[in-house]
């Protein structure tokens, strides 16, 4: 890929994640921190929602939906990783330890006919 797209790319996606986050907030979650990273993987937003509970937000964009949909894109392999990545922030982080946790996945691509659909958020997606 050329460096000007991945970059392009990058961008792209994180404009589409502060708008996720944004869109979050003014459901009354507070972000607590955006592309966290470790070994293990990268988490979009982690967030608390009330009453104490952590909230790690996966975010998928997709242009076309010809190799599944954004949602789909989460499959075993990426939530196995997601999960490590919580794991890695709640031994970094103690003070989170007796909130309880849930992932999320925010969802964003086209409809059939192509035009953009909006958002889907899947609360506790996966355990």
């Amino acid at each position: 890929m050329h460096p000007g797209k991945l970059q392009n790319k990058r961008l792209f996606g994180s404009s589409i994640e502060v708008e996720v986050a944004h869109m979050l907030r003014k459901r009354g979650l507070l972000l607590l921190h955006r592309n966290y990273n470790c070994r293990a993987g990268e988490i979009d937003l982690i967030m608390v929602d009330a009453p104490q509970q952590l909230v790690f937000v996966e975010v998928r964009f997709r242009n076309n939906c010809d190799f599944g949909s954004a949602l789909e894109s989460v499959d075993r392999r990426k939530q196995r990783k997601l999960k490590l990545a919580a794991a890695n922030f709640l031994s970094k982080y103690p003070r989170y330890n007796r909130y309880r946790c849930r992932f999320d996945v925010v969802a964003l691509g086209p409809n059939e006919d192509g035009d953009f659909q909006g958002i889907d958020w899947i609360k506790n997606a996966f355990a």
